[in-house]
């Protein structure tokens, strides 16, 4: 079953130029139901787990000569997050995008970007794994410029400069190691590598990554595109961005080449731990100087990534659940955030928080969910961003690493008055003349909005069911390690 991750959208992003030839609205039809199997296949793949990991061979071919695709833990837990969030950006889009043009091109192009998504997560060799990021980036380059405004073509542009040299960082790193092992499947490459004296050229490798794929998951000091790029998109883009695409072509990426190919090293290990902290210090402090409702959630972003390889970087049975918890719980409440200042700029045409406010009366929905990813991202219990911090905080301080735990502490405590001023400015304080005139957003918006605040709450309330069923497994995936070799090739 594992190909339908890929084909789906594949298949959509193919017919839906040919079904808008036919009845105008079929293609987001066709996208929408698309993006809604692969959110039940997403699901169903928790329950495929039980039995193992399981392991595509196209063409019957196994490696290294074959290409594979690869489903554990892990992955089951990225294809949650991808396929959710980009569904509901999917049902948010059917209203929001009324304001645009060409709707058939940008469900187009949101097909093309889940099945890059969705090829990254399943690939079992880091040349798909490469070509299926750049499917990635090319269309998130599209959408980002979508509205087509100087703003936009800007932030695209910068997003596309900076974007190409990740890649280039990432394809240069692929190249030293096919050099060295001659093999581009991931599990053959840690299979050789075991017995490598080549220290250097893996620690070279390594460095190339860190940097490729930090650029493409916005870590300081490789974070420069990220607040041009997420505040110019259309909402549902932002949200993609911020909520699925750095944590895939970005996180997900590294932190597979690193635990499972590679090897995570004492080296790898104070890296991530530096980067995570730089960023949740930078993040935090960028965030609260911002009055632009999007630039704030797109510095936010790059705090709360921190967070997460911060927590990864620890390498500890606690670290590493900690920081995938927090990774699901960032997709939820930021994808909402975004939601919600789409939403904003939607009825209201600003999203300068200077400009906003008395929208809680005439925006009860959008107001209310906003509160809730707000406390959620400040950490306030018993929203979902509670539990994945306090887990972050324990793991820190069992570690012995203090100053991470002292910083995620005072970081969540200027990120939760970073989002008050915004429910203050937005939403509680009184400006007559604009909330009169300011009406909710359409019934799909308000869809979208609401089931994510319902699973921000659902996953704080029940985190420990959560945490056994979909966490767990991924954490085990990164705490054996080069033990991956194992489930794709059969042998240890």
């Amino acid at each position: 079953m594992l190909p339908i991750f890929v084909i789906i959208p594949l298949g959509c992003a193919f017919l839906i130029p040919l079904a808008s030839k036919i009845r105008q609205g079929l293609g987001r039809i066709l996208a929408t139901f698309a993006a809604a199997l692969l959110l039940f296949f997403s699901l169903k793949s928790i329950f495929w787990l039980n039995a193992g990991a399981k392991v595509y061979y196209l063409g019957g071919w196994r490696p290294p000569f074959g290409i594979c695709m690869v489903l554990d833990g892990l992955a089951v837990l990225m294809l949650l997050v991808v396929n959710l969030v980009g569904f509901l950006a999917l049902v948010y889009s059917w209203d929001y995008l009324k304001r645009y043009t060409s709707d058939n091109l940008y469900y187009t192009l949101f097909s093309l970007l889940l099945a890059g998504l969705n090829g990254v997560v399943i690939s079992g060799d880091l040349f798909n794994l490469f070509v299926f990021l750049e499917i990635t980036s090319i269309a998130s380059y599209a959408l980002v410029t979508f509205g087509t405004e100087a703003e936009e073509l800007e932030a695209s542009f910068k997003y596309l400069v900076l974007g190409s040299v990740a890649s280039t960082l990432i394809l240069l790193a692929i190249g030293f190691l096919f050099g060295h092992v001659s093999t581009l499947n991931m599990a053959d490459i840690a299979d050789t590598l075991r017995y490598s004296p080549a220290k250097y050229l893996l620690n070279f490798s390594l460095a190339l990554f860190i940097m490729g794929f930090g650029l493409k998951t916005a870590l300081v000091p490789f974070h420069a595109w990220l607040p041009d790029a997420h505040p110019a998109a259309p909402a549902p883009i932002s949200a993609m961005l911020s909520g699925v695409v750095i944590k895939t072509i970005g996180v997900y990426a590294l932190v597979r080449v690193v635990f499972n190919i590679i090897g995570f090293t004492q080296l790898a290990s104070s890296i991530f731990i530096g980067l995570g902290i730089i960023s949740m210090v930078a993040g935090a402090l960028l965030t609260v100087g911002q009055w632009d409702f999007k630039r704030l959630l797109a510095y936010s972003s790059v705090t709360q990534i921190g967070y997460v390889i911060f927590a990864i970087g620890l390498g500890t049975p606690l670290g590493i659940v900690g920081g995938l918890l927090h990774l699901f719980n960032h997709s939820l409440f930021k994808s909402l955030l975004f939601f919600n200042s789409g939403s904003v700029e939607f009825s209201v045409g600003s999203r300068d928080l200077h400009k906003l406010g008395g929208l809680a009366n005439s925006m009860p929905v959008t107001s209310a969910t906003s509160l809730v990813a707000s406390l959620s991202i400040s950490g306030i219990p018993p929203f979902c961003g509670f539990w994945s911090k306090l887990i972050i905080i324990i793991a820190a301080f069992q570690a012995n690493h203090i100053i991470g735990g002292v910083v995620c502490i005072v970081v969540s405590m200027v990120t939760l008055a970073a989002f008050l001023k915004v429910q203050k400015y937005a939403f509680i304080r009184k400006i007559e003349t604009l909330a009169s005139a300011v009406k909710e957003v359409p019934i799909s918006m308000k869809i979208s909005m609401l089931i994510l605040a319902i699973l921000c709450i659902g996953v704080g309330l029940f985190f420990n069911s959560f945490i056994s069923t979909v966490i767990q497994p991924a954490a085990q995936v990164l705490l054996e390690g080069l033990n991956y070799t194992a489930k794709v090739l059969g042998k240890g």
